[in-house]
């Protein structure tokens, strides 16, 4: 579960102190993934989702409905283009994609 702390902005705007509930930082777990477009170019993107998801094949299946937004759908990706790499803090930009679609898509190489 992820809680966010309450942050109190003085009048002055110079000073800030959290007040309210404790912060705990959500953990991901990023998996690495390979797809070969259909081009014959390897698609290499990062499938972030919350450490606690341990279904594989809900995890293969957002990196699916990634591929059908790149005009791949229907390529491969299973456990041979797709593993899981490490477990890592949270950053900001991936949080409002996986609080609205369950993951979060890294792009790195030929994903355009």
């Amino acid at each position: 579960m992820f809680y966010s702390a309450i942050l109190t902005i003085f009048a002055d705007g110079n000073s800030a102190r959290t007040t309210g509930l404790k912060h705990k930082i959500m953990e991901v777990a990023v998996w690495d993934t390979y797809v070969t477009k259909r081009d014959g170019k390897v698609m290499h993107f990062d499938i972030i989702v919350p450490a606690d998801l341990k279904d594989e094949n809900v995890i293969y299946n957002y990196g699916k409905e990634y591929l059908k937004t790149k005009g791949q759908e229907g390529q491969p990706l299973t456990s041979k283009e797709s593993k899981y790499c490490h477990t890592e803090k949270i950053k900001l930009r991936w949080e409002a994609d996986i609080r609205e679609k369950g993951y979060y898509i890294h792009e790195m190489e030929n994903c355009n």
